[in-house]
C-alpha cells in the first residue's frame, strides 16, 4: 500500500514507521504525499483508536532527502521554480493545484493533516529528528524519545526556514525565545534538553521500552473511552486556545457537552451510577453536525 510507510495495527493501536531505513528514513514528496493520505484516511477508520509514529532502523527521520530521487536537476523540495506565487495566491488559490502541488510546502501539508485528524497522535522518537523530521512531530499530541534521540530544527544551516506550520506549533510548545534560539542557531539539541524545554513529554533509555511507553498511553487514552468524546477534545485543546475570548470556547464547548451528553454520554452516567465499565458505541467517523466548527 505504501512505498515509504508500514503500518501495523494491533488491539486498536495502529503503529506507522517511516520507512526508509537505508536513509535514516528521510523525507521525500513521495513520503510527504502518503502520510498526508494515511493521516487523512485514518481519521475515519473506526478500528483505529490511536497512533504512534515511529521510525524504521536506528532513525526516526534525518530530514529532507536532499538528492532528487530520480536523479535529476530540480528543486529539492519538489517545488515549481516557474511560478511566481503571491500572499494573495495563498489565500485564494490555496487548493489550486498548481499552488498546492508546486508552492505549498510539503512539510506544512502533512502536519495540517495530523493537526485535522480525529485520533490522537503519539510521537515516539527513536533516534535522529531533524529538519522535518522534527517539526512533523510538533503537529502530534505526545512526543516520546529514545535517550540518544537528537532533535534539530536546522533549516538556518541550509540557508532555508522553518516549515511544516512550525512557526505556529513550536512558540507554543516551548515558547517564543526557547523556540526563536532553536531555529536561529540551528543547533542539535539532546532529549535532555528538549524535555527540559517541555518538547518532550518523556524520555526512554532504548527503543523497546519507547514503544511499549507509546502503547500503554495510547491504550491509557483510548481504552474504556468515547471515541466521539476523544476527537472532539483533541479538536478543541487545539484550536480553542487561539480564540479570541473564553465566550468563543464556551461556544463550542456548548455544542460539544449537549451533543456528547445525549450521545455516549448517557452510556457513561448509567454505567457509573450502575458500577460497571461502559460500553460507548459513537464513532470518530460520524461526530455531530456542528463538526468541523472553524469551517
Amino acid at each position: 500500500m505504501y512505498n515509504t510507510l508500514s503500518t501495523h495495527l494491533e488491539n486498536r493501536v495502529l503503529t506507522l514507521h517511516l520507512n526508509r531505513p537505508a536513509h535514516l528514513n528521510a523525507f521525500t514528496v513521495e513520503m510527504a504525499h502518503e502520510l498526508e493520505a494515511f493521516f487523512r484516511q485514518v481519521g475515519n477508520d473506526d478500528a483505529v483508536g490511536a497512533v504512534v509514529v515511529t521510525g524504521a532502523g536506528r532513525a526516526f527521520c534525518a530530514g529532507m532527502e536532499l538528492a532528487r530521487e530520480d536523479g535529476q536537476p530540480g528543486n529539492v523540495f519538489g517545488l515549481d521554480e516557474t511560478q511566481h506565487p503571491t500572499l494573495e495566491d495563498m489565500h485564494a488559490r490555496i487548493d489550486d493545484p498548481a499552488i498546492r502541488d508546486g508552492v505549498r510546502d510539503t512539510g506544512g501539508r502533512v502536519t495540517l493533516a495530523i493537526h485535522d485528524c480525529r485520533k490522537p497522535v503519539i510521537a515516539a522518537i527513536n533516534g535522529p529528528a531533524v529538519g522535518i523530521g522534527a517539526t512533523m512531530t510538533l503537529a502530534m499530541d505526545f512526543r516520546l524519545a529514545s535517550r540518544t534521540a537528537r532533535i534539530g530544527f536546522v533549516f538556518g544551516r541550509l540557508g532555508i526556514v522553518p516549515e511544516a506550520c512550525s512557526s505556529w506549533f513550536l512558540p507554543r510548545l516551548v515558547g517564543s525565545q526557547t523556540a526563536l534560539e532553536w531555529a536561529l542557531t540551528a543547533d542539535i539539541i539532546s532529549a535532555e534538553t528538549a524535555q527540559q524545554a517541555g518538547l518532550l513529554r518523556s524520555i526512554h533509555d532504548d527503543t523497546e521500552s519507547l514503544l511499549a511507553e507509546a502503547h500503554a498511553l495510547a491504550h491509557r487514552i483510548i481504552d474504556g473511552r468515547s471515541p466521539a468524546a476523544i476527537a472532539l477534545t483533541r479538536q478543541m485543546m487545539r484550536r480553542n486556545p487561539a480564540l479570541p475570548s473564553p465566550l468563543e470556547a464556551h461556544r463550542i464547548e456548548s455544542l460539544a457537552m449537549f451533543y456528547s451528553s445525549i450521545g455516549d454520554g448517557r452510556e457513561g452516567v448509567a454505567a457509573f451510577l450502575e458500577k460497571r465499565s461502559p460500553r460507548f458505541d459513537s464513532t470518530a467517523s460520524a461526530l455531530p453536525s456542528f463538526y468541523p466548527w472553524w469551517e
